[in-house]
């Protein structure tokens, strides 16, 4: 292993869950090939290329391990993985867990820079990425860093398309002769998985996971909203690639034996087409993306099969949005309160919709089998009593081993003793049950106060005229920073400013939380992760004419 991987949790607490059996205690690819012999035939993934059994997958993931391993890749060894949810990408996860090497996935769509930066800092030896991914040629671009990258030995071009020259054809690796691999068989509590979060850093952050804290901690996750145990059918709307996508291989395949039905890129028809042809269990995404698909819903073509769960994550979800999508897909929305940083509360499959009575949104009564949640006093860090809001940490079987080349990200976010510091304000009620409200990172400061913007979204987001919306703070000379809110209105209706206004006043939020500017957009942009871009907003409002400040304010509007 090159980059050094350590745990910060105590051995003997990580040691206990998978004595009692909270963690399985087996590498994912074991897992996996445990799934292939009981049932060979099960279908395993499902993409724009149709169906493949578990025999098929097994039978291209040794073939594949086999031309890594020829290339020299072994356990330990990073490697990058930027490709679409296709096969490919479910068949490069298995093959490095079953090398024992560990996966660094990270979703098309980010920049040459950024791919730099987790390259270089994780010292991968390796790369896998797309050909060509929807015009953008991926491992040719990975390629020509090369140079910059003194640990990177390979690049692997995979898709349709001429791998670029310099590059290893995946498509090579796949005709490698795979009958007489012996996998490795790496320790559960090592390292399988780097995921990757943007977070607020100045650079994206990467966390090591172990097998046993995905397989273990995430999986008991999904295994509480598979009512039976019977095995679940995922489509992922989300990137396989991002922290919410490591549901798919090591969770959906390997811990519980289902079936991934994968888009390798996300539109609201192509997703209502899928749950309508391959009627899957659970359908994982953000809001904002079941908010699209609400809005194209046919009446005509009557209602889509009502899944086991709707599972949203990645942005605050609000209650109007709970209960249209409930009403239209009927079945229970479970909101996922979680991040790559190892902090996971869901409500359950009893709770349709979110409440948010003034008192924060529901996040669910924290699981210790995936991680356990106190309260903490920003500045002391001491435990708060019950009702007291502060910051919102976590330990379990799901917490990640460490911030990957980053010992000022391990000082900062994790305690002595191991729990994990979110940045996350929240408390916890007289049943134990998690409320979020809000974030220590996401408060815009005006004028010395602080407002909180997932405050002012929850309350936005009750507006008849309002279809989603996401509150950022732009820059002022004057007051240091102003709140805008973001707007994608409901169709046929146009939201103006004093009319959200006037909103927030009936709802009893004083007027210095009120947004001073509106931008109203058809679609609010999203990252490659799938979650509301907030950067590219910020960029959209620069282009708003700003408000000449008297008083109160006059408010500025941008359509």
């Amino acid at each position: 292993m090159t980059v050094a991987l350590h745990d910060l949790l105590p051995a003997e607490l990580r040691r206990s869950w998978a004595a009692d059996g909270t963690c399985p205690d087996l590498d994912l690819y074991s897992l996996f090939r445990a799934h292939r012999i009981a049932d060979p035939h099960h279908t395993a993934v499902i993409d724009a290329k149709g169906a493949l059994c578990y025999t098929a997958l097994d039978r291209k993931v040794r073939c594949l391990a086999t031309g890594l391993r020829d290339l020299g890749i072994g356990p330990g060894d990073v490697v990058g993985v930027q490709l679409p949810n296709t096969r490919n990408a479910v068949i490069a996860d298995l093959a490095l867990a079953a090398l024992g090497a560990v996966a660094l996935p990270f979703p098309v769509g980010r920049g040459s820079l950024e791919a730099q930066c987790l390259l270089r800092r994780s010292e991968a030896v390796a790369v896998i990425a797309a050909t060509d991914h929807r015009g953008s040629p991926h491992a040719a671009g990975l390629h020509a860093l090369a140079p910059s990258l003194p640990a990177l030995r390979h690049v692997i071009a995979a898709g349709p398309g001429t791998a670029p020259e310099g590059t290893v054809p995946f498509s090579a690796l796949l005709h490698r002769d795979g009958r007489a691999f012996v996998p490795a068989r790496p320790d559960p509590d090592g390292a399988a998985r780097i995921l990757v979060s943007s977070g607020s850093e100045a650079e994206p952050k990467m966390v090591a996971y172990s097998h046993n804290a995905l397989a273990g901690g995430r999986g008991n996750f999904l295994a509480s909203l598979m009512p039976g145990g019977t095995p679940p059918r995922c489509l992922f709307l989300v990137p396989l690639a991002s922290a919410f996508g490591s549901n798919g291989t090591a969770v959906t395949l390997a811990r519980h034996g289902g079936t991934l039905v994968l888009l390798d890129h996300f539109t609201p028809e192509g997703a209502l087409a899928a749950v309508r042809e391959h009627a899957p269990t659970h359908v994982l995404g953000v809001p904002t993306m079941v908010r699209m698909m609400l809005d194209r819903l046919d009446a005509e073509a009557g209602a889509p099969p009502a899944p086991t769960a709707l599972v949203l994550g990645g942005s605050a979800l609000d209650e109007a949005t709970a209960k249209e999508a409930a009403d239209a897909f009927g079945c229970p929305v479970v909101n996922l309160y979680g991040s790559a940083d190892g902090v996971n509360c869901h409500t359950g499959l009893a709770v349709a919709a979110p409440a948010a009575e003034g008192h924060g949104v529901v996040a669910g009564r924290p699981d210790p089998r995936v991680a356990d949640i106190r309260i903490a006093d920003t500045e002391t860090h001491e435990p708060l009593p019950e009702g007291a809001v502060g910051e919102i940490i976590a330990r379990g079987p799901m917490t990640p081993l460490c911030y990957v080349a980053a010992p000022d990200l391990d000082a900062r976010y994790r305690t002595p003793d191991g729990w994990v510091r979110t940045g996350d304000l929240g408390f916890l009620d007289g049943e134990g049950t998690l409320h979020l409200v809000g974030r220590l990172k996401d408060i815009v400061i005006r004028g010395g106060a602080n407002i909180s913007p997932a405050e002012v979204e929850r309350e936005l987001a009750r507006h008849p005229s309002v279809r989603d919306v996401v509150c950022v703070g732009v820059e002022d000379a004057v007051m240091g920073e102003r709140l805008a809110a973001c707007v994608v209105p409901r169709p046929g209706r146009t939201p103006t400013l004093d009319d959200l206004c006037a909103h927030l006043e009936r709802r009893g939020l004083e007027q210095r939380k009120h947004p001073e500017r509106l931008l109203v957009v058809g679609e609010l942009p999203l990252t490659p992760a799938g979650k509301p871009d907030r950067p590219a907003l910020r960029r959209l409002l620069g282009g708003v004419r700003p408000p000449s400040y008297a008083g109160a304010a006059p408010l500025a509007q941008a359509g």
